[in-house]
Parts: structure tokens; sequence; C-alpha cells
């Protein structure tokens, strides 16, 4: 027996000392090690670790303090640019600090990490490796190390809190799943070209091109921002910075873009926009200020290392002082090229002052962890790392065919983005010739305030509504809810459901069908109290889209992908606000509204249906942002509720039964 015991003990230490199945390798296959790897080496080391307060008494809940360090060694032939790294954290870690890296979306630290979302790493300063080739081994060429510390949660000693994986973003290298080193202190990986020759590489041998050439190409995303250096000095530059919409769906209005200085610099000058902060306080006050005892500091426009830059208005385009650059000026608004292709681009100039050791003309470190972000009914957006391209050609001013090029150019790529837990900002709604009840908006589409009535249910599915209730505010429904509830025999909840809560909805009508063809009519309706001057909306039509013949009060346009885009007509392209009824003490408000009839042809589409759901697009944008989509949807025979048919006569014949046991 108690040799047993003491052999239970052992086995129960060694499981201690094992790592964790999500930190172990699913694979079977070993990557190679630093000595034999010819890739791209990763190796994430564990290295200290620290109890801290509070001390609690659920060990998955106490926080330990820790340190690693992540090396990423080039021991291939081609230069690795741009690198971007990525790890698994499965501990939720808190990453307070890093070193030789930012994190790529340009989240601030501390930043909690997700075990369901990997965190991606891209180095900085210095975000390329060159080979060991070309540098005769120069490790500080070849490598670079980041240092991380954290806090993580529930791994005491002896466990090693690892991250679950260990991998490279860019899809031109192939990284097997990581082995655990023997010292049971770090795992590591090699990574090898991948073979596929669509993948977006970045991969550069320098070898076969010219000096011009050796640069990444441009990346494609819905919104491409520039960094360009067009003067350079040995303690300032100038910088032009622009802002390409390439998102067929995508806007901004009133944009608002920030980045973060990671070495000292501050903004002396800037044309084509302006600073939300006016102040050179914190260089006056810092090290800059130290530095530039000779410098006029009350000229300075902005000493913030987050600063917030907005587009100045377009009454302000030919301003010698504060506007004249190309494309500058606009509000605030970007559109897309299906919408206007003039108005996709805004710029504006920075001038920008250097700290030591960076007092060289040739040394230009670009802003990192930038931001943008639009107007309330605008699509989120999320940034990644500046990552060095071919510089930018300019046409001359003056009209010779001749092009000026930048000193250095830098991009920085935004995609459309749903945030976690995030809601949408406008709904739809659905009704039809052939069934009297409309389907509204979800119950909470758009979200519930933290603090709702208790008069109304959060959970309780949007209750059916006479067509022309969605003509008046929510709070001005419930009357007219009940009232149909009882003619048509449909059961109401106690509380009732609550609003949708979105300043914008759209109405998706199906007009008629007859054999050649078929008819909508959308309707827009503006909640909000403010205007939406050149609104945009979009459809996703799968079924109908091939047979989209024309709208009557819309300009609308089949773009492809199975979507129309529609926006107003010339001098009737803005969305009022929300205004009072006639008698604001009795009458309800009345919203913005717009309305077009849309028509679609069935010899391009034969064997559509359009009542059993042909006939409503699967996905609804409004500038840019798509809107919730009901649960169900209006037929002749049947409501289908996610793809299940509930029979109306089924809801009658439960409705006399109940009637007949009373």
């Amino acid at each position: 027996m108690g040799r047993a015991r003491f052999l239970l003990g052992i086995l129960c230490l060694l499981s201690l000392l094992r790592p964790s199945a999500s930190q172990r390798s699913p694979g079977s296959a070993q990557p190679a090690n630093i000595t034999s790897c010819n890739g791209i080496f990763l190796n994430y080391q564990f290295e200290t670790r620290e109890k801290i307060h509070p001390f609690v008494s659920n060990p998955a809940d106490q926080p330990y303090a820790f340190a690693a360090n992540v090396t990423i060694l080039n021991s291939g032939t081609t230069d690795f640019q741009a690198w971007v790294l990525v790890l698994g954290f499965s501990h939720r870690e808190i990453l307070v600090s890093l070193s030789n890296a930012v994190l790529s979306d340009g989240s601030d630290l501390p930043f909690a990490s997700d075990p369901k979302t990997p965190v991606a790493f891209s180095g900085f300063p210095n975000p390329d490796l060159k080979t060991a080739i070309a540098t005769a081994g120069d490790l500080s060429q070849i490598q670079t190390s980041v240092s991380i510390t954290g806090t993580q949660f529930g791994v005491a000693p002896p466990g090693i809190p690892l991250p679950s994986t260990i991998s490279l973003s860019d899809p031109a290298w192939s990284c097997p799943p990581a082995a655990i080193a023997k010292s049971n202190t770090s795992v590591f990986t090699c990574c090898v070209p991948n073979l596929d020759p669509l993948t977006n590489s970045t991969m550069i041998d320098n070898s076969t091109l010219a000096s011009d050439q050796s640069f990444l190409p441009l990346r494609a995303g819905d919104l491409s921002i520039t960094y360009d250096i067009v003067q350079a000095y040995p303690s300032s530059y100038l910088a032009l910075v622009t802002i390409d919409n390439k998102s067929p769906l995508g806007r901004l209005d009133n944009w608002r873009l920030s980045w973060e200085w990671m070495r000292g610099e501050f903004i002396y000058s800037i044309k084509g926009a302006y600073t939300s902060l006016l102040s050179a306080s914190d260089c006056i006050y810092g090290k800059q200020g130290q530095y530039y005892q000779d410098l006029d500091f009350s000229k300075v426009v902005n000493c913030q290392r987050n600063p917030i830059i907005l587009d100045l208005p377009s009454s302000m385009a030919n301003d010698n002082n504060a506007g004249n650059v190309p494309f500058c000026c606009r509000n605030g608004t970007i559109l897309p090229e299906s919408m206007d292709p003039s108005q996709t681009k805004s710029a504006f100039q920075v001038q920008v002052f250097k700290m030591p050791p960076d007092l060289n003309r040739t040394v230009i470190n670009p802003p990192q962890n930038w931001r943008i972000t639009g107007a309330l009914l605008n699509p989120d957006y999320s940034c990644g790392a500046p990552i060095r391209a071919a510089p930018s050609n300019f046409p001359d001013p003056s009209g010779l065919q001749s092009n000026s090029s930048a000193i250095a150019t830098w991009q920085v790529v935004c995609n459309i983005t749903q945030p976690i837990n995030s809601k949408p900002k406008c709904c739809v709604s659905f009704s039809s010739y052939y069934n009297d009840s409309a389907i509204p908006c979800r119950t909470c589409a758009c979200g519930c305030p933290s603090k709702l009535p208790r008069t109304c249910n959060s959970t309780a599915p949007a209750l059916l509504l006479p067509p022309d209730a969605l003509l008046v505010p929510f709070d001005n429904r419930s009357a007219k809810a009940k009232a149909w509830a009882e003619i048509k025999h449909f059961p109401v909840r106690d509380p009732m459901p609550c609003g949708d809560f979105c300043g914008v909805s759209i109405n998706w009508h199906i007009n008629s069908d007859y054999s050649k063809g078929w008819t909508g009519r959308v309707t827009l309706f503006n909640w909000e109290e403010v205007s939406f001057p050149n609104w945009f909306m979009a459809v996703k039509m799968p079924k109908a889209y091939d047979g989209f013949e024309s709208m009557y009060s819309f300009n609308g346009t089949a773009i492809g992908n199975d979507t129309i885009f529609m926006q107003g007509l010339p001098g009737l392209n803005y969305l009022m606000s929300e205004v009072d009824g006639s008698n604001p003490t009795t009458d309800p408000r009345v919203p913005g509204k717009q309305q077009s009839v849309i028509s679609f042809t069935k010899s391009q589409t034969p064997g559509i249906d359009v009542p059993s759901g042909d006939g409503f697009p699967t996905k609804v944008y409004f500038n840019g942002e798509e809107c919730s989509l009901p649960d169900m949807i209006p037929t002749g025979r049947a409501s289908r509720i996610g793809g299940r048919g509930v029979s109306m006569v089924f809801v009658l014949f439960a409705t006399v039964l109940v009637l007949w046991g009373q």
C-alpha cells in the first residue's frame, strides 16, 4: 500500500510538471530546431513569474506577473520583410509592456488577450530581417527579440504558462504546430516558404530586383493610408498622409485619425487638416523642450503622443495657410468609388520634428498604432502596422509629363471589422402585398440600453404590426401593436418586447409579383436628430440580382457580387432628420423618409420564387454599416422563422384549442 501511494504521488508531481494540453503540439511532425531550421525560426521562452496581489482563494483566479522573450531568426535565403508574429495565449494573459514590437491592430497597452483570438505583433522599429548570406551571419540584422511582460492567471509553479500557438500571419510562410522544448519552458517552430504561388508573399529576393523595386507591393484592403516623406532634414521631415477608400461599400463621415509617436516626435505644423488639441505643453515640460531650447514652441501645433487629426471644412480648401493640399478639406467625408470617384481620397501634410538619436535625414520612423473612425453610421475599421512600400510618385503640378517621387513611403491597411460584442447601427423590416402583417426590426436589433425600463422585454420576439405602424416611432406603436394582435389573434408577451433602438431603419416591401417580373419598394426612415447628406445603401440579392432592371426615385446600380448599390438622385440625396409632428403635444415625431420602387425581370432568373424568400435581401448596408435583418420573412403560406416554416394555420388552430379549453 505504501509503495502504491509513493508511485501515485510521483505521478501527480509529474502531471503538474507536464504542460497543459493546450500547450502541447496537436500535430505529430516535429518542427526543425534552431540548428536545422532553414526558414524563419520562432521561439517563445518563458523566463520569470511572481505571485502578485490580490491573493485569492481560487487558484484559477490568482494573478502572476510573468516575463517572456520571443526570438525571430531568419535562417532562410530570402529577406523577411514586415514580419508579423502570432501568439495564442491561453491563460487570460494581460500584456503590459513590449520591446521591439507593437500590437498589429494598434491596440493600447495593457491589452487583455482572448483565448479564442490569437494576438499579432508587428516589428518596431525593425520590421525587416535580412539573410545570413547577405550579412555574413550578423545576428543584429537577421534576428530580433521581443520582450513581453504581463499578467497571467491560474498557472502556479511548477506549471509553465506557455502559448498554445506560435506562428506567422503571412500566408507566404507555412508554420508547423509548435513543439515544446525539453526544458518545458519554451515552445518553438520553424516556418518554411509556402509553395502556393497565390499567397501574398513578403519574401523578397533582392538579388533579382533593382534597388528601387526591393519593396513590398501595396497591399489590398478596405482603406489604404500612405505616409509619404516628401522632404527630409536631419531634425525634421515633411510627410503627406493620404487616406484612400478602396471598399465599394465603405465610407467615412467626419473622419478622425490618430496614431502613436514612438520616438518622441511632435507635430510642428499641419496643412489640410487640424489637430483636436492645439498645445505644446507636453513638449515644453518634456525632453523635447530640453533639446530644442531655441525653438519657438508657440508655433508648435501638437505635442501629444497620440494626436487626433480631423479634416478641415471645404471652405478652407484654398486657404494658403491651412489648406491648399490636393484632396484636403472635405468635411471629413470619404465616399466609395461606386458613388463618386472624385471623393474617395482625403489628404493632409504634417511637419514632424524628431528627437535624438534619430537626427539623420535617412532615419525616419513612422508612427504606429493607427486608428480611424467615422460618424455614428459608419463601419468600424481595424488598422495594421505601417509597412514600407515603394516610394509614391506624384504628377508634376506644372503639367509637365514627369513625376516626382517620395523619399520614402509606408502603407497602413485598414479593414472593416465587427468588434466583439458590437451591435449593428441600423435595421431592416420586411413586408409584402400578400401578407397584411409587417415584420418589424428585431428586438434590441441595435443593442439595448444598459438601463432598460421594466415595462419591456429584451428577449421577446418583436410583434407583427400593421404596415402603417412602421411610420411612427416605436414608443407610439404599442396601441397599434396590441390592437393588431387582438385582431389577428397573436399572442402578446407581458411585458411587451423592447424596441430596436436603431437610428435608421429600412423597410423592404414586395410590391407585386407577376409572370414576367416583380417589383419591390424600399423605404428609408431616419430616427436620428442628424441628417444624412449623400447617403447610400446597398442590398445583396443572390437569387434576384441578375434580374435587376431599374429604380425610379433612387439611382440604382448593379456593382457585382450580387450587390445593388442605391443612392439618392441629384438634389434628392439628403435624408432629413426626425422632426416634431404638426402638433408636438399630441402628434408623434416624424422620421426623415425617402422611398423608391425597384423592378426586376424574371427572364434572367428562371425559377425564382419571390414569396418563398428569393425577393428579400440577404444583406443590407446603409452608409457602409451592415444592418440587422429580421428573423422571419412574410410568405403567402407561412412565416418562415430561421428557415423553419411556422404555418399561420397552425397558430390559428392552437388558438382555437385554447379557447375551446376555456
